[in-house]
């Protein structure tokens, strides 16, 4: 048996805002220990290999826009996926799992897919292992599997799974899906015993999800196929034909095929569900982290450099020194541009601070202070009217793109590292303490030829500081027009 992770890294987890931002959003943040979510995830199905399992290399799905992110990301583990699929837009999980799936068959493999969110929880490894490979042999007997959680409460986030006949220990048929209830629907489920919580995680053969999708949705089949088939590879990436992405109906693995097989008694053992209990959370929102985090004696998580005095069951997270006094039940998150503070009861509400933000064109929504970019990073440090302030660092071998300004000149200062500065028709290599001037509508690029980080301080000055006036003429990662 084949088994290979397919990680969805769809989705802006807008819920924990401020610290996920539309272009970081939270499968890229490192919210329950030293790696992001999406790099745990990745890497959730190593060790499991064994004389009966074989463990190929990830398949992953994602945002155009986040492609660099994820790639560094999964270099810093050492992990080397299989594919790096890019969706020119989103399209649910659905079409997303569709593009993995003939991924997987393009070269004769079946392999199990293992399909996993990349902005998950699982805090018992072990326990999720031991469960992927009960599923894995239904899923190669052509069975398709979910993972139900077993329930820590009424809970009315999350749909349910009533479950069907058993089938030994291991799992049982699903009678039916069932949508998020309300609270007293939730208890009843909870008091019953025939009920999990549905998980979104599936163990599926690849050929079986094309079978089933081409029967239920043919439509998506259609037009995934076409678009994988005027795919192209672009360095590591494999980005699917566009236009013909863009036709695909948007839907859910839930909806465009799980639930269409097992409605109205439809189930004949085909769709089955094994019980998961691993500590798992979706991290739907702040409180989330509250109830999945280690607490101290006051049921306080505290993550970063944390004083909390008479505070209680309160969740705190910053980058500079934060300070509770007499707080209960309550959030507090801070970056280095924003601060969030809200009942811990109440903090779906998150949503509505979003949305007001948007509608007042406020950046907070999509960037953080600190901007990463594929060739490194900038923090805006400072500014005001007519000017702005940007600490740059570049990677080593790092060359920004070729480009020019309508509405600003820069100075740029070398603080360590060596720069080679493309201005107009002039070339020149700048050393530590070195600056250069870019003039209005001079054509400049800036590079790192050295083995060392490139740390510079930027001074921009004009008119019109947004990061929408550049004219790229060439680049490395493909963004020229």
């Amino acid at each position: 048996m084949i088994l290979q992770a397919v990680v969805l890294c769809g989705g802006s987890g807008t819920r924990l805002w401020p610290l996920s931002r539309e272009a970081f959003p939270k499968q890229l943040l490192a919210l329950d220990g030293a790696q992001s979510m999406l790099q745990v995830t990745a890497k959730r199905l190593d060790g499991l290999a064994n004389e009966a399992a074989a463990i190929e290399a990830p398949i992953l799905v994602g945002n155009e826009e986040y492609r660099f992110l994820i790639a560094e990301q999964l270099r810093q583990v050492g992990v080397k996926p299989a594919a790096l699929v890019l969706e020119p837009c989103g399209r649910n999980t659905a079409p997303a799992l569709t593009l993995a799936a003939r991924v997987a068959r393009a070269k004769g493999a079946d392999p199990v897919l293992v399909v996993m969110p990349a902005d998950h929880v699982i805090k018992d490894g072990a326990v999720f292992q031991q469960a992927v490979a009960r599923a894995a042999e239904l899923a190669e007997a052509g069975k398709l599997v979910t993972f139900g959680i077993v329930p820590q409460g009424a809970e009315t986030g999350y749909g349910y799974i009533r479950l069907g006949e058993r089938l030994g220990d291991a799992a049982s048929v699903v009678e039916r899906f069932v949508e998020k209830p309300d609270l007293e629907t939730a208890k009843a489920y909870v008091e019953s015993g025939q009920y999990l919580w549905n998980s979104g995680i599936f163990v599926i053969k690849a050929s079986v999800w094309l079978d089933k999708i081409a029967h239920c949705r043919p439509d998506i089949a259609t037009a995934c196929g076409q678009a994988f088939d005027a795919a192209t590879h672009d360095a590591d990436f494999l980005r699917p034909g566009r236009e013909a992405f863009e036709a695909c109906p948007s839907d859910s693995i839930d909806y465009a095929v799980m639930e269409r097989l097992t409605a109205d008694g439809a189930n004949h053992g085909e769709v089955v569900v094994v019980p998961l209990d691993a500590k798992w959370s979706d991290v739907g929102a702040w409180s989330a982290l509250w109830e999945i985090g280690d607490k101290d004696a006051s049921g306080n998580v505290l993550a970063g450099d944390v004083i909390a005095v008479d505070t209680e069951n309160t969740y705190v997270r910053g980058e500079r020194l934060i300070a509770t006094v007499g707080l209960k039940d309550t959030v507090v998150v801070e970056t280095a541009d924003a601060i969030l503070v809200a009942d811990r009861n109440q903090i779906q509400k998150v949503k509505d601070v979003v949305g007001r933000l948007r509608a007042e064109n406020r950046t907070v929504t999509n960037l953080h202070r600190k901007v990463y970019r594929p060739w490194g990073w900038y923090d805006s440090i400072d500014f005001g009217p007519r000017f702005q302030v940007k600490r740059i660092v570049v990677n080593p071998g790092g060359v920004l793109s070729l480009q020019m300004h309508h509405h600003r000149a820069e100075h740029w200062i070398v603080v360590s590292g060596t720069a080679r500065v493309t201005k107009g028709d002039e070339s020149l290599l700048l050393a530590e303490n070195e600056s250069t001037y870019i003039p209005l509508g001079v054509t400049h690029r800036l590079e790192n030829p050295g083995k060392l980080p490139l740390e510079l301080i930027e001074v921009q000055s004009g008119s019109y500081l947004g990061e929408d006036d550049i004219v790229r003429f060439e680049d490395n990662y493909g963004r020229a027009k």
